[in-house]
């Protein structure tokens, strides 16, 4: 052990990548802890009602959380190949690495990981074999080192309103990050050929823009269905998922300009929708057919909606016998007024 364990605090540090999201982490458990307090009160709900509302604020808040989170998802569209390339400009290294594009609304994430050399990899690169120093053994390096140098890039481009993507680009350059980062980020800046810039900017603003459209209607939705009015509530979950349909369709729009050839090395790169473009479109369709299931309902069984929602049967077949009339006869009357006095209760 010695001192900061080892680390140097007034010398710049080694980089490390960026993981998760900060923003998708934060509504990830925002809605998880909404989701926790609910589940510390379930126990204190009686009867089958427990369960109608486990399914009902379970099945809303995955809802809500899916629409919010997509917004800082980077997995739109993605493309993933590994690939032998060369690693820094100006120099004849070469890399055995894995290079992911991951292109979400706001921008787009470029990832470089070093991949395992075995042997015959680093004999067929003579650069490798001389920066090793060694009789390179059946397996050399680590998954994520070569070059004596931790290959591990997971870097941001963003061009949402109020960034400035070529800016970006620029001090990329000024950095000397990876070619493989480089190229790609390249491919997506005002100034490329391929021209599509402003087709993905356009695109991931007015998909944004839906699915903001889409929670504000969520929110009204679970309102609604709180209130005696569940056929409102429905027509909110209609337009929930129809905004969400149109944000998957805003961004599907892309589709028909033609991405320029991505090849690094001797590989190419194609992309293809991502997870949190088909999440969403379950999504959208998930919330249309539970709109068109409570109109279903209020049309043609409406007790059968209001017990879901009320998540209480007893309480509806109290509702149907209380127009019977409870009768109590008090017989003490009879001493002070000489009448039978009759009190005639609904319960």
């Amino acid at each position: 052990m010695t001192l900061w364990n080892g680390v140097l605090p007034f010398y710049p540090q080694p980089r490390h990548a960026a993981g998760i999201s900060v923003p998708l982490l934060i509504v990830i458990l925002v809605f998880l802890a909404l989701a926790a307090s609910f589940l510390l009160i379930l126990p204190g709900i009686r009867g089958h009602s427990r369960w109608f509302w486990l399914v009902r604020v379970l099945l809303s808040l995955f809802i809500g959380a899916e629409i919010v989170a997509v917004h800082f998802s980077a997995e739109w569209s993605v493309g993933r190949v590994s690939t032998n390339t060369s690693y820094k400009a100006f120099s004849a290294a070469r890399v055995q690495a894995h290079v992911g594009l991951h292109v979400g609304l706001e921008g787009v994430n470029v990832t470089l990981t070093g991949e395992e050399l075995r042997r015959s990899e680093l004999l067929s690169c003579p650069v490798l074999a001389v920066r090793s120093r060694v009789t390179p053994p059946p397996s050399a390096g680590n998954p994520v080192q070569q070059l004596n140098e931790t290959i591990d890039y997971n870097e941001q481009f963003i061009w949402r309103i109020g960034e400035n993507y070529a800016g970006a680009y620029t001090e990329a350059l000024q950095k000397g990050l990876p070619d493989p980062v480089l190229y790609l980020a390249e491919k997506f800046t005002p100034s490329s050929p391929c021209g599509v810039y402003r087709q993905y900017r356009l695109a991931g603003h007015y998909a944004s823009a839906t699915l903001w459209v889409a929670f504000c209607f969520w929110l009204l939705a679970n309102v609604l269905l709180s209130m005696p009015v569940p056929h409102y509530g429905g027509l909110a979950l209609l337009i929930t998922g129809a905004f969400a349909l149109f944000s998957v369709f805003a961004f599907a729009s892309i589709s028909s300009v033609s991405l320029c050839q991505l090849r690094l090395g001797s590989s190419e790169l194609t992309t293809h929708y991502g997870a949190a473009f088909w999440i969403t479109l379950a999504t959208g369709i998930l919330c249309l057919l539970l709109g068109v299931a409570v109109l279903s309902l209020h049309y043609a069984r409406t007790s059968a909606l209001h017990t879901f929602l009320d998540g209480s049967v007893k309480g509806l077949e109290s509702q149907a016998k209380g127009s019977s009339p409870l009768i109590l006869n008090n017989p003490l009357h009879k001493q002070f007024w000489g009448s039978d006095l009759t009190i005639s209760t609904n319960l």
